[in-house]
């Protein structure tokens, strides 16, 4: 357990994740008030890895749940085996075997653990766990409602077998791409972060960390000209995944500098959408190279 915010970024920095002190104090008191955390921004900037990193900082195991429309409290928590079950009753059947020396069909062995279960169970057993409840914009309202009940008491009932609870409560990292507001419900159980675009400075520190066989006047000017795009009106701006994608394909092309034509060539790592490359490629390109002194 951490015994300050300094630990907590110096932690995460060795782990390579830039951590700015306003996030590693949200983190510093997820961990002692044991309160899972929201992390909303832009997709790209870094919310997921804040869980993926936390998880060897910490030493425990990590347990994602990608939400996506549809997802239910089935998915999430926990299914019965059927065939199992049902390969169980044949074989006794087959083999004669009185009922009450058939094995019970609805006990742990032919219970398939999904994600939150997965998580409370490890905590019951002191297998600590970080919990990644990922994009929790893209699933319905009625699942984010189910999920206010577990985030409250972290126990689980199964009708069958009983009442399962965690002896500690995970780290729970609760992601947000801001698709669709979350409910205030929710919001007031977590402790809430809004991680935006890095400054230069950030990004900078950010892709030599990542990046570090990257030229440092190559790392600058990427990191100035990802600055000047963010500030033009693009359908969807590049997130720090971008800036390193980009920063990777430009060394393996052996560039040691930035140029128009190598620009112009991988835009693809940069923008996801054909109207940002159009408008990119015709109107802002010239003047953002520009802006970077290319």
């Amino acid at each position: 357990m951490f015994t300050s915010i300094d630990q907590v970024q110096q932690a995460m920095e060795q782990e390579k994740y830039i951590c700015d002190r306003p996030l590693a104090t949200i983190l510093y008191l997820a961990l002692k008030l044991e309160k899972p955390v929201l992390l909303e921004g832009e997709a790209g900037v870094g919310k997921t890895d804040v869980a993926k990193v936390m998880t060897p900082v910490l030493g425990r195991r990590l347990i994602r749940l990608q939400c996506y429309e549809g997802l239910d409290a089935t998915t999430a928590l926990y299914e019965w085996n059927y065939p199992k079950q049902l390969l169980s009753i044949k074989t006794g059947e087959f083999n004669q075997t009185p009922c009450k020396r058939i094995e019970n069909i609805f006990s742990e062995p032919f219970l398939i653990r999904r994600p939150l279960l997965e998580a409370i169970q490890s905590e019951a057993e002191d297998q600590h766990v970080v919990l990644l409840i990922d994009e929790i914009d893209r699933s319905d309202e009625e699942f984010e409602a189910f999920l206010l009940e577990v985030l409250s008491d972290f126990q689980i009932t199964i009708p069958e077998i009983g009442t399962i609870s965690a002896k500690h409560r995970p780290l729970v990292i609760v992601t947000s791409n801001r698709t669709r507001d979350i409910h205030d419900a929710l919001k007031r159980r977590c402790l809430y972060h809004w991680i935006d675009y890095p400054s230069f400075e950030k990004e900078y520190r950010i892709v030599t960390a990542k990046v570090p066989m990257i030229q440092q006047d190559l790392a600058e000017q990427i990191c100035r000209f990802m600055r000047v795009v963010r500030e033009r009106d693009f359908y969807k701006k590049p997130g720090i995944a971008e800036t390193l994608d980009w920063a990777n394909a430009l060394i393996e092309l052996h560039k040691e500098y930035l140029d128009r034509a190598c620009v112009e060539e991988t835009l693809g790592c940069i923008f996801k959408h054909r109207e940002d490359l159009t408008r990119m490629r015709d109107v802002e390109l010239s003047s953002c190279l520009g802006a970077v002194g290319v």
